[in-house]
């Protein structure tokens, strides 16, 4: 088992990175009753803001695409692109147990057969075949040695793929403490460190920045 790279405060802030991948901007509760949480995470009063379906059309999918959705919580993006991948693969993949109970009762309630819950390593998302794209949503500012995680991330990916990361901005209103939130230049550093080009770089998203990367030839 690989020795996770956050310890202390970082490390309980990436156990809950599922669940406030897609949280409110107060965090002072527990995230550990997925059922709970799904009426929160998965409200429809947050698509006026997330705009998934237009977050999904922009990663411009195959329908056989293999997808990891790290960060995963209770599914609000894996639902979507599973049925935008019926010939596909999406691996639902989180590091906290709850919701990845959470995710296979879901999985198996809407007849998802191309889901897979995957619990994780803090340092390593554990994917069992190589993916055309790593999603991960609210969810990079979780990450602790963030350029560590994402040069082991690039084995865990085709040739071809893709890694897209959506998080906060600086002033959106809901999110993170500010002190908490990364910005999308350091990003675009870390990620290069790690071994990645930027590829494009959406701007519809009202609360968040939409950056997308590709392995870079070394």
């Amino acid at each position: 088992m690989a020795k996770p790279l956050v310890t202390g405060l970082g490390f309980v802030c990436l156990l809950l990175a599922g669940a406030w991948a897609q949280a409110p901007s107060t965090h002072e509760h527990s995230f550990s009753g997925a059922e709970h949480w799904a009426k929160v995470f998965d409200d429809p009063a947050r698509d006026s803001w997330q705009r998934p379906h237009e977050v999904i059309q922009a990663l411009a999918l195959a329908p056989d695409s293999v997808v990891a959705d790290i960060g995963a919580g209770t599914g609000y993006f894996t639902v979507r692109i599973a049925h935008m991948t019926p010939a596909g693969r999406v691996y639902a993949v989180d590091i906290e147990p709850d919701m990845i109970q959470h995710l296979a009762v879901r999985a198996r309630r809407e007849n998802l057969q191309n889901v897979t819950p995957l619990l994780a390593e803090p340092s390593d998302p554990m994917l069992p075949a190589p993916v055309d794209l790593a999603l991960l949503v609210d969810t990079y500012h979780h990450i602790g040695d963030r350029v560590a995680y994402f040069r082991r991330l690039k084995g865990h990916l085709k040739p071809a793929g893709t890694v897209a990361i959506i998080d906060f901005t600086a002033d959106s209103p809901i999110g993170p403490p500010a002190a908490g939130r990364v910005a999308p230049d350091e990003v675009k550093k870390e990620m290069s460190r790690a071994g990645y080009a930027l590829a494009s770089e959406h701007k519809f998203l009202p609360n968040q920045y939409f950056l997308v990367f590709r392995q870079r030839a070394e």
